[in-house]
């Protein structure tokens, strides 16, 4: 069954405080140097062969659902 993932980011420019805390939490451990951005994940199985119309509207449900598109980017990458 084919997989395709669609990772979601905060825009540059747009403040993440989760990843901001993760920082911290990094630098308190010892683990300097590091700057974290925290983000979502989402794996789609899909019946059938991966066309690119499937494509299309698995983009097409990023746009609309999984990602918030005035603050986060997404891309979507077949497996």
């Amino acid at each position: 069954m084919p997989r395709v993932v669609v990772n979601v980011m905060p825009k540059p420019e747009i403040l993440d405080p989760q990843g901001k805390a993760v920082t911290g939490a990094l630098r308190r451990l010892g683990f300097d140097g590091m700057s974290v951005r925290q983000g979502k994940r989402f794996e789609i199985e899909v019946d059938g062969e991966l066309t690119p119309e499937l494509l299309a509207r698995i983009e097409e449900a990023a746009e609309t659902l999984l990602a918030n598109t005035v603050i986060e980017s997404f891309d979507v990458v077949a497996d």
